[in-house]
């Protein structure tokens, strides 16, 4: 869905730019374009990055779990 009309920016970019390494809104919209001209996609962005940043946070920790015990 396309949420920044000024750069034609929706949240397969949005994803794109998080997968690439983007974990903050700043690095989103200097990757992507959203939110450089009148602003309004901000809130937007910040809400697709939340979700995906889980997602790859959650995809990280299945596939390397840590230790969940403390060596002793």
């Amino acid at each position: 869905m396309i949420f920044c009309h000024c750069a034609v920016v929706g949240d397969r970019e949005v994803a794109d730019a998080v997968r690439a390494g983007a974990r903050t809104v700043a690095q989103v919209c200097r990757s992507t374009g959203a939110g450089q001209q009148c602003g309004s996609c901000v809130f937007s962005v910040r809400r697709v990055l939340c979700e995906h940043v889980a997602d790859v946070a959650a995809s990280v920790a299945t596939a390397n779990p840590e230790v969940d015990v403390a060596a002793s």
